[in-house]
């Protein structure tokens, strides 16, 4: 018979005695299962049966076709509820398809002794391999696949895995392990012991000094914050609150409390520990802790990194005592980005707040091959080279070329994609896979002195055909894709914002001491003079709504022509989109969006973000086209509110139509009185409301307020 119709030898007994040894050195491994997917599939079937399968292993693939009905058949979407859960064998068909993120995120619920089999075609083919999930993205595959291949080259060159090749005439070559001095076990590290001990001080210590937990999955943090949850109650504490994105995130956390409370609880639910003195652990979904804000002397907050910004800072000031835990390095590639944008909040609200990061693994042993190889392949602690000494005078000496990074070496996209990581709140595994694929992006990046200081990445977006664009614009097709042209025709109503063609910046990222020196702006110059240059339409960006980085866009020459209805997930901003026209066509679009808009403004602010900050609502604002103008009965109106002889409430239509004349939100905006402007005035704010955000006493010194800003309009305010 042929070879390759054979699946290749199997020495069971020799795989047993891997996953024992694997075990007693707290190693993990990947095994490769290359070429014919019916093959791969016989051979497991094979093996399996001998394998240890703790609470059944996991399949990941289509349910009938598992090699052993001991797996647990997931979809690749399901990975996330399987954080914070072990298994010791995972079998993942990449026929099927292999969403990076998900594939990242499974190979850290492997405990020590864990063997991750993946079924691929041979590496040789991975190149031109039609991965199934390529569809979902928008990718396509009529050209070769650098992220692919790049895999394919890391995992031919790794001696920690193990290869099995069907049509191979031989047994599988397995590794020999050096045996340990002692044999892993799992148990609370020297690390853990020193953040529980930290932990107890923190939450029996004084209010508003907050803590950030910081370590790599795997690190145990989780379960040190249980373990400190229950010591808390233990000595004392009668309420522990505890938070994260969902209730999957902290099994971890309420397992080990119970475990260390042992007799002392009297009552466990899923959502709740109660001691028999009545103290009790609770965990509340964030946005209902801030909606009920119950009392408790500490809050615990897990997975931050996943939390919107905005809420964590509503966290952080809403309770005595404060800590956050996040993963830094991981699947979800928000932990640094969530590092660096929240420090800036500590340091202003809290200056006293503590750091402490875990740095030794739990369930598997330091140096673990397995996890080094699933962070080498999707750079999950990719680190930007910021040695690059930098000065006014050296800033005038950056270069800005196009980039390919498909074609860069290893060290180089590593530090172009820490670059990412670092500036933006989310950067996963599935972006590096985009950035590398995508046919239609286009990159560029700064260099000093040959060193990247900044990096841009966009893609060209639009061009459908005018059929298409109009069942776009109304709501009948939504294609992979094409994101701004989309939204701008579905959600604005303009389906030749659809049928144009132009260059969305997906991200765009400098060095931390690299910045307030135009780079940013220098990046954005490039790649909207090559927009022009291929013949596109125009320049534009979405992105999370912050009032620095409105600014940021704006100083690159992009208009405001729309704000989104729903707060994005990842950064709790409501997303803003901007452009830059190149041709008479996408110029007539913009001015008609920003104009549609600034129509609209007045009626669209109230009943959909009433709580936007008021500094981005007035920039906002300010920036729109003015589409009222004043008229005698308006100003004789305004003059008796000034003075006191006109109310609040019947005054509105016209302080808000007041708000979209020529100049007056710029003027507002270097106003004292600002925020209690874009409050009371354009979001329909309450006074009990006003009076809790500290913007005013009551209503009388709210009027006050409001009642100032139009005596000194009408001194020596712009001209009406």
């Amino acid at each position: 018979m042929n070879p390759e119709t054979l699946p290749p030898l199997l020495d069971t007994t020799a795989w047993c005695s891997l996953q024992s040894n694997l075990a007693a050195t707290g190693q993990r491994r990947l095994v490769l299962v290359e070429g014919a997917r019916e093959l791969s599939r016989q051979w497991l079937k094979a093996l399996l049966p001998a394998l240890e399968l703790m609470k059944g292993g996991l399949w990941i693939g289509d349910a009938d076709d598992a090699p052993d009905n001991r797996l647990v058949s997931i979809k690749a979407n399901q990975a996330r509820q399987w954080l914070g859960q072990e298994t010791s064998v995972i079998v993942w068909d990449g026929w099927r398809g292999n969403p990076p993120d998900a594939f990242a995120a499974l190979s850290g619920t492997l405990k020590a002794g864990g063997l991750l089999f993946w079924l691929m075609p041979s590496l040789e083919k991975w190149g031109s391999f039609a991965d199934p999930d390529y569809s979902r993205t928008g990718l396509e595959h009529d050209q070769l696949h650098p992220f692919a291949e790049r895999m394919a080259r890391i995992l031919a060159l790794d001696p920690s895995v193990i290869r099995v090749q069907s049509g191979a005439l031989g047994a599988v070559g397995l590794p020999v392990l050096t045996e340990s001095v002692s044999e892993f076990r799992v148990t609370t590290t020297s690390d853990q012991q020193a953040l529980i001990h930290k932990l107890v001080a923190f939450g029996l210590g004084r209010r508003r000094r907050p803590m950030v937990v910081t370590a790599d999955r795997g690190r145990g943090k989780s379960a040190a914050l249980g373990m400190a949850a229950a010591q808390l109650l233990l000595q004392g504490r009668r309420q522990v609150l505890v938070t994260a994105p969902a209730r999957d995130h902290v099994n971890a956390l309420f397992a080990h409390a119970l475990e260390s409370l042992g007799t002392d609880v009297i009552r466990a639910e899923d959502n709740r520990i109660v001691t028999v003195t009545g103290a009790q652990i609770r965990f509340l979904p964030v946005r209902d802790l801030l909606k009920d804000r119950p009392e408790a002397e500490v809050v615990l907050v897990d997975e931050a990194a996943a939390i919107p910004v905005s809420l964590l800072k509503q966290v952080l000031l809403g309770w005595p005592r404060v800590a956050f835990a996040s993963t830094v390095h991981g699947y979800e590639g928000a932990g640094r980005g969530f590092a660096i944008r929240f420090r800036r909040i500590l340091d202003e609200k809290t200056p006293q707040w503590q750091a402490h990061t875990l740095s030794k693994p739990v369930r598997w042993a330091e140096g673990d091959p397995l996890e080094a190889l699933i962070s080498e392949l999707f750079l999950l602690g990719a680190d930007h080279d910021s040695a690059v000494g930098l000065s006014d005078a050296v800033a005038g000496k950056v270069v800005i070329e196009p980039w390919q990074p498909a074609l860069a070496s290893e060290a180089e996209l590593t530090s172009a994609f820490g670059l990412l990581v670092d500036a933006h709140y989310r950067t996963t595994p599935a972006d590096l896979r985009q950035w590398l694929d995508d046919p239609a992006a286009r990159s560029w990046r700064a260099l000093v002195n040959g060193k990247t200081v900044g990096v841009l990445w966009g893609a060209v977006e639009g061009g459908l055909s005018k059929e298409l664009a109009e069942q776009v614009a109304s709501g009948k097709r939504r294609i992979r894709g094409h994101l701004l042209p989309q939204s701008l025709a579905n959600h604005s109503g303009f389906p030749e914002a659809a049928s144009l063609r132009g260059l969305r910046i997906v991200r765009v990222a400098v060095s931390a001491q690299a910045r307030r020196l135009g780079i940013g702006n220098r990046l954005v110059a490039a790649a909207a003079e090559r927009a022009k240059q291929e013949g596109l339409d125009f320049t534009g960006t979405s992105f999370g709504g912050s009032a620095d980085l409105f600014a940021f866009w704006a100083s690159c020459g992009l208009e405001f022509v729309r704000i989104g209805l729903q707060q994005e997930a990842t950064s709790g901003e409501y997303p803003l989109q901007m452009m830059s026209a190149h041709s008479d066509e996408a110029s007539a679009l913009v001015q008609q969006l920003r104009a549609r808009l600034a129509r609209h403004w007045l009626t669209l602010v109230p009943l959909n973000w009433k709580d936007l900050e008021p500094k981005l609502l007035a920039e906002l604002a300010a920036e729109l086209p003015p589409c009222y103008r004043p008229d005698a009965a308006d100003i004789q109106d305004m003059k008796s509110f000034g003075d006191g002889h006109r109310g609040f409430r019947l005054m509105v239509p016209v302080l808000r139509e007041l708000s979209m004349t020529s100049g007056f939100m710029k003027w507002l905006g270097a106003h004292e009185s600002a925020a209690i402007w874009c409050r009371a005035v354009l979001q329909g704010w309450s006074w009990s409301d006003l009076q809790s955000e500290g913007l005013c006493s009551g209503q009388r010194g709210g009027e006050d307020q409001l009642r100032a800003v139009i005596r000194e309009l009408m001194q020596k305010g712009p001209k009406l």
